[in-house]
């Protein structure tokens, strides 16, 4: 299983937000590209960055950040969200050497478009599904459908997506764990690789997250708990890429596991 790094930006900052509430943001960085040279540093084999000014403003607003840090890890690949909302923005960002778009408003709002883009960038394209309750959210978080994310993963795995990156809104943030439950749930529904996101807190709960493994979740974003220490990177690849799954305690399974 890989462990992605996430870097979310906003402002050019590298920053963290607590249940995708921007009015519970946290700087741990003002230089996202010395953030992102050390994760590479620490065995980092991919990065996941989140414009969160774009995901809000509908256009890609940190592409400055983002182009800096593509340069200053490569090769190491680079997946970007947030506000890639038309065929320009999507072209624009690949153009700059980012390896994955991650699109997420335009897969409820513009499926079309979707479609569009995967035939085009084969491979290239991912979709983040933001569930609140099980339902979609969209527009940075802000506003929440009446779309189940299970459905809309297999209208997006119909298309052509190459991946589904899936955050339950509820974990993100709060070092609460991730969301065992509603991945086993999404896996269930599609064969396409998905990405866990939202929630981790401990080596504990990335080894929970190996169960889910053989169903395709075959890797995990984690945010927060990189930042404030909870979580070493390099323990993290180390741990799950062994599987220590003995280093889990015995009375786990019936809560985290279930």
């Amino acid at each position: 299983m890989e462990v992605i790094p996430a870097i979310d930006l906003l402002g050019g900052h590298c920053v963290r937000l607590y249940q995708g509430d921007y009015q519970q943001s946290e700087t741990f960085n003002e230089d996202p590209v010395t953030v992102a040279k050390q994760w590479m540093n620490q065995g980092a084999t991919r990065l996941h960055l989140v414009d969160l000014d774009g995901a809000k403003a509908g256009e890609q607003l940190n592409l400055k950040a983002i182009e800096a840090i593509v340069k200053a890890i490569s090769p190491i690949p680079v997946q970007v969200g947030g506000g890639l909302r038309s065929y320009a923005a999507v072209s624009n960002l690949l153009g700059l050497g980012v390896q994955r778009a991650i699109l997420g408003t335009v897969a409820v709002e513009n499926p079309d478009l979707v479609g569009q883009l995967c035939q085009e960038f084969l491979g290239q394209i991912a979709v983040g599904i933001d569930a609140r309750n099980g339902k979609v959210a969209t527009r940075g978080w802000l506003e929440t459908s009446e779309i189940m994310a299970t459905d809309l993963a297999k209208r997006m795995e119909e298309l052509g997506v190459a991946t589904i990156i899936y955050t339950d809104i509820h974990r993100d943030g709060t070092l609460k764990g991730p969301n065992i439950p509603a991945l086993r749930e999404m896996a269930e529904h599609i064969d396409i690789p998905i990405v866990a996101s939202g929630g981790v807190s401990s080596l504990t709960d990335l080894l929970s997250l190996l169960s889910l493994e053989p169903m395709g979740v075959n890797s995990v974003i984690v945010g927060r708990a990189l930042y404030t220490g909870d979580v070493s990177l390099k323990e993290a690849i180390q741990a799950v890429g062994s599987g220590r799954i003995q280093d889990i305690p015995p009375d786990f399974g019936t809560s985290a596991l279930a």
